[in-house]
């Protein structure tokens, strides 16, 4: 951002009446650009039958729209930075319609996955990780609780369209639902956009260096780029586990014979979780750090992941799927919190965007790895023990910077 928002900003507008409109406008945006994130997954079957391809393939266009969706986090990151943030939403939300007209019109498998990553990915991305590194300027005491309503855009993105997603598909296919959702989207997403003109308030922008507690990555005995590093590794880990059951529970339900509609009903009801989920961590966070929310958040995941695999009903899917939603809603918005505990606010959209970035990155990859992972085996059951597997290399990396910090804090 430049130093001419920063002084045109009092500081009285931080936690005003302004900066929780402004939230709910951010919440607002992040709920409807969510649409491109999660409309891919529900109509990922109708995709694979009409262009008559396998489940890795099929998976393709979800990948890529999570490429799209992490590249741009960074590109919209420091667009954010340099001119605020209302820009890159604006950018993002033609992008984003744009690229569900193309989807929705697409002749072959690679249009349609080309028109998911380059447009509907990227053009999503402006609202989730600028709009929670936005926020975390307008809050100091209840940043935590701040960021995460935020963040819970996207879940309840997650929990409002794939049902309504699914009906227009049974009713009018999936080409015109895609083109519909596009044209609302623009006509929605615009005028909200508005809302964030003003720039963000001076808060401890100024400084330019470590927060407002004064804190460093080399609080940590790390480097800048140490730091970031293990954060995006851990953001990969993190989410490779986490996108098997929200890329493939539908599919999965599919092939049990439970029925796609179903397999919506529970990424909706996980999703609806994970809003309570990153609400509560919110206000853990607030009290006790993104560190060690974010352990929390992990191993509560991994017991999520271990419960799918004795889960074989109809009723249990349900349950843990509930339950996975409830436990792992917190990590992604951890991560922001970390950032901004951490590292330069000058920083924070770039760095936010970066690891959100990787986050988006392991939702790819875990997304085709578990289809890939099915066609070989004719079973979820591997995906899930591979997505375990990943979610131990990130509770190993939180519970080290958490030993890590106790140590030199208690140290100093």
């Amino acid at each position: 951002m430049s130093s001419a928002q920063i002084a045109d900003a009092p500081q009285s507008r931080v936690e005003s009446p302004y900066a929780w409109v402004r939230l709910l406008a951010a919440l607002m945006l992040s709920t409807l650009g969510g649409v491109g994130m999660w409309s891919v997954v529900v109509v990922l079957p109708a995709v694979q039958a009409e262009f008559d391809v396998a489940r890795g393939a099929a998976s393709l266009p979800y990948t890529l729209t999570m490429v799209g969706f992490g590249l741009g986090g960074v590109l919209m990151g420091r667009l954010s930075d340099r001119f605020g943030v209302m820009v890159p939403v604006i950018v993002g939300s033609i992008a984003l319609s744009v690229g569900m007209v193309a989807a929705g019109t697409a002749g072959n498998l690679w249009l349609y996955a080309i028109a998911q990553g380059l447009l509907v990915g990227v053009g999503s991305s402006a609202t989730f990780g600028p709009l929670v590194a936005d926020v975390s300027f307008w809050f100091t005491r209840r940043r935590g609780i701040a960021v995460a309503i935020c963040a819970s855009g996207n879940y309840v993105a997650g929990a409002i369209w794939p049902p309504v997603v699914q009906h227009f598909i049974e009713t009018d296919g999936w080409r015109a639902t895609n083109i519909g959702i596009g044209i609302f989207c623009v006509v929605a997403m615009l005028p909200l956009a508005l809302i964030l003109k003003r720039p963000v308030p001076i808060l401890d922008v100024a400084a330019g260096t470590g927060t407002a507690a004064g804190r460093s990555p080399l609080a940590l005995g790390l480097s800048p780029a140490a730091l970031q590093t293990l954060l995006v590794i851990a953001g990969v880990a993190c989410c490779v586990a986490m996108s098997m059951p929200q890329v493939h529970i539908v599919a999965l339900c599919s092939d049990r014979g439970f029925g796609a509609a179903r397999g919506a009903q529970m990424l909706s009801l996980m999703l609806g979780f994970g809003i309570v989920s990153r609400l509560v961590s919110g206000v853990i966070a607030d009290r006790i750090g993104g560190v060690r929310t974010l352990l929390l958040g992990s191993t509560l995941q991994g017991v999520a992941l271990v419960l799918y695999l004795g889960s074989e009903g109809l009723v249990s899917l349900y349950v843990v799927s509930a339950l996975f939603g409830l436990f792992q809603g917190g990590i992604v918005p951890s991560y922001a919190l970390i950032v901004r505990e951490f590292f330069s606010p000058r920083e924070a959209g770039a760095r936010i965007g970066t690891v959100i970035m990787a986050t988006l990155f392991g939702m790819a990859l875990g997304g085709w790895m578990s289809g890939a992972i099915f066609d070989l085996t004719g079973s979820y059951d591997a995906a899930f023990v591979n997505g375990i597997i990943w979610n131990l290399l990130n509770v190993s990396i939180a519970a080290w910077l958490l030993v890590r910090s106790t140590r030199r804090y208690a140290h100093a």
